[in-house]
């Protein structure tokens, strides 16, 4: 697998509140944070739904 470095780059104030789960269900809870995953389905279905608030890098 894959691993993949994601990083909040706007905020979440304001935004719907299954939008702020799933940033915290993704270990993110502050600006320009970063944290590590595991390229899973699982991982990729939750990037995808709040893309427009991270930037997404691969790790090799």
């Amino acid at each position: 697998m894959d691993k993949i470095r994601i990083t909040q780059v706007k905020s979440i104030i304001g935004r719907p509140e299954r939008q702020k789960r799933t940033m915290l269900a993704l270990g993110l809870k502050k600006m320009n944070q970063s944290v590590e995953h595991e390229s899973t389905p699982q991982v990729l279905g939750m990037i995808k739904k709040i893309a427009h608030l991270l930037k997404i890098e691969e790790v090799k």
